[in-house]
């Protein structure tokens, strides 16, 4: 099984620790900055997040393309917005302009305010999952159809759908810890993505959704998220992190957001958060940010050397996860450490576990 990092392309220099640095909410100098650092430095993919009041990912993705020559692009997309036949030539497009380079990460929705930002009011979750569902089948056949086809629905009719122009090769993601989530994950996802949970806890999920996709008589990847803190030695490493902590409590308690008591309105964040009610897991995890904000996000880590964040990394390899999302909470210089000192020890080590796998099975 081969191993792939996804980066992230945030919009602007902004993090957890920095707040307050931002300029503009689509700093285009930064952005380029963001997709050379993470290209050279040996990223596969970065992910472009999707947000109520964010810029739109996939012109960014088009940005992007035309600015690099072999970074693929993971662009998150909200169902229930766009209709799933127009999405899907959007998506296609933009695959074949960037000669195969991109990937749809399927963000279905958790919190109220954020969906009703953009008009949508009053769904529930279970709904939303639903539209999913039935979103993600009409858009695989509108790539896939030999012709014209129709389609009824709860919540699409179409009549004569076919487009001219299909994806070579346009992988799904999916994420979501419910039940219903793990379903559509299972009937529709080549890739399911997680947060950064324990060995156990990770284990038990890749189980919940390989049972899902069997029932469906599918096969299924699997991402994990990461903010992984390095430094030249362990204990530099941990103070690093403390000092992230206590950056983030400054920032959240100065604009007035709540550092404790959390109620997270979906079931990954609240897994999440569970996990993060020791500070520290395994050799490695690191949840402090995750108990800040609630565990809002991609909010653990792995704490260490490169070398002991590699061992750790590949520890989850060993368990199915090919696909690593990580980024640092300095972003680019984070991402310029990530390429130089992290990724080639973690190719490197996967390498020789997949030489050793044959001479044992012999």
């Amino acid at each position: 099984m081969p191993v792939n990092f996804i980066g992230y392309i945030g919009f602007n220099n902004r993090s957890e620790i920095h707040a307050g640095v931002r300029e503009r909410a689509l700093d285009r100098d930064y952005v380029n900055k963001a997709l050379r650092t993470q290209e050279d430095g040996g990223f596969d993919r970065v992910l472009i997040p999707f947000g109520s009041n964010s810029p739109e990912g996939q012109i960014v993705a088009a940005f992007g393309a035309a600015r690099t020559s072999r970074l693929g692009f993971l662009v998150a997309h909200r169902p229930g917005f766009t209709q799933p036949t127009l999405a899907a030539r959007q998506l296609a497009t933009l695959d074949q302009l960037s000669e195969g380079r991109v990937a749809v990460h399927i963000i279905t929705g958790g919190a109220d305010e954020e969906m009703a930002r953009d008009g949508d009011v009053g769904t529930t979750k279970a709904e939303r999952y639903a539209r999913s569902d039935e979103y993600l089948g009409i858009l695989r056949q509108e790539w896939s159809a030999a012709k014209p086809f129709d389609h009824d629905g709860r919540f699409y009719h179409i009549r004569q759908a076919s487009s001219d122009v299909r994806p070579d090769n346009l992988p799904v993601f999916f994420g979501g810890t419910s039940a219903e989530a793990i379903d559509v994950a299972g009937r529709h996802a080549d890739v399911y993505a997680t947060w950064g949970e324990t060995l156990d806890a990770t284990r038990e999920i890749i189980a919940r959704v390989r049972a899902s996709a069997a029932r469906h008589g599918r096969t299924i990847g699997f991402s994990l998220s990461l903010r992984p803190v390095i430094a030249d030695t362990e204990d530099a490493a941990w103070k690093r992190a403390d000092q992230i902590v206590e950056q983030v409590r400054a920032n959240r308690e100065k604009a007035g957001l709540p550092t404790s008591g959390h109620r997270p309105p979906n079931d990954g964040s609240r897994r999440l958060l569970d996990t993060a009610s020791a500070l520290r897991r395994d050799a490695r995890l690191w949840t402090g940010v995750a108990q800040l904000t609630g565990a809002a996000g991609n909010s653990t880590g792995l704490v260490g050397t490169a070398e002991q964040v590699a061992d750790a990394l590949v520890e989850y390899y060993k368990l199915g996860i090919g696909n690593f999302l990580i980024r640092g909470f300095e972003p680019l210089a984070d991402a310029e450490l990530y390429g130089r000192d992290l990724i080639p020890l973690v190719r490197e080590r996967v390498a020789a576990l997949e030489t050793q796998r044959p001479a044992a099975a012999g």
